[in-house]
């Protein structure tokens, strides 16, 4: 197989949706996929326009080559293609997806000092709209510049210290469940206060989105923000009320703090 820019293996959730991010912003035929089950990978592929290998075929050919399986399953990914790794004679670089697992741990597992970039994307990167966190070693900085240019379709691309990487993977990558989950429960207020379904999760996101939109402006703090919509003895100020009451903001805390140390734990 000809040599591709970009090789996926493993397209899960997030595998599949930064294949989805870089097949919007170049040339399909520029990636190849490949998967546990091969179906899956055909079934993308078509979607796609792009092409689907096997593991090693992908691991020969690609020149940014994704890891995109769960942390306990590195090592066997790494032992099927480290000899394929070894045997290549041009530059390639690892990009790794696996929460919790660091650089050195992936260094070790490959056999190699082969560049490495660790990456902490998000699923909102399927639709251009996602936070990818990432740290690198051996990456020339040029090859960190086609990186994020090939996956610009992804969304918001931010370096951080490979110390904090886990912290970073829980606040951008977790947080788009409990914002769901968030979502749903804030849905079922409005369809208990007689709103449709579509009608109360349409407003819901919406509001949720236009938040966040005013929060990324990094003009005023969030609690300036919140501040602005809490008029004295009006209606938000009591349902923030109720929130404080349920210890709201703790436990907001307390499921980021949790998700942190069983990513800890994972990359064990």
């Amino acid at each position: 197989m000809e040599k591709k820019l970009l090789g996926f293996i493993g397209i899960g959730n997030m595998g599949g949706a930064l294949a989805r991010a870089a097949a919007a912003g170049i040339e399909p035929g520029q990636i190849v996929l490949a998967n546990r089950t091969q179906e899956r990978a055909e079934a993308l592929a078509q979607e796609l326009g792009c092409l689907a290998a096997s593991a090693e075929d992908t691991a020969r050919c690609a020149r940014f080559l994704f890891l995109g399986v769960k942390p306990h399953a590195m090592g066997d990914l790494m032992r099927q293609i480290v000899p394929i790794l070894r045997a290549r004679h041009d530059r390639f670089v690892l990009v790794s997806m696996a929460a919790g697992v660091p650089i050195a741990r992936i260094r070790q597992l490959a056999n190699g000092d082969y560049p490495v970039v660790r990456i902490c994307p998000n699923t909102p990167v399927s639709i251009g709209r996602g936070l990818v966190t990432w740290c690198a070693e051996g990456a020339r900085q040029e090859e960190m510049a086609e990186l994020m240019d090939a996956m610009a379709g992804a969304g918001l691309w931010d370096e951080c210290r490979e110390e904090l990487m886990d912290a970073a993977s829980v606040v951008g990558g977790c947080v788009p469940a409990f914002t769901f989950l968030f979502l749903e429960a804030l849905a079922d207020g409005g369809v208990r206060c007689g709103l449709s379904r579509e009608q109360a999760l349409t407003y819901a996101a919406a509001a949720v989105e236009g938040a966040a939109a005013l929060a990324l402006r990094g003009e005023e703090h969030p609690g300036a923000l919140k501040d602005a919509v809490c008029s004295p003895g009006g209606s938000t100020i009591v349902g923030v009320n109720e929130l404080e009451n349920r210890a709201f903001r703790a436990a907001a805390m307390n499921a980021v703090a949790a998700a942190w140390k069983r990513t800890a734990e994972l990359g064990r």
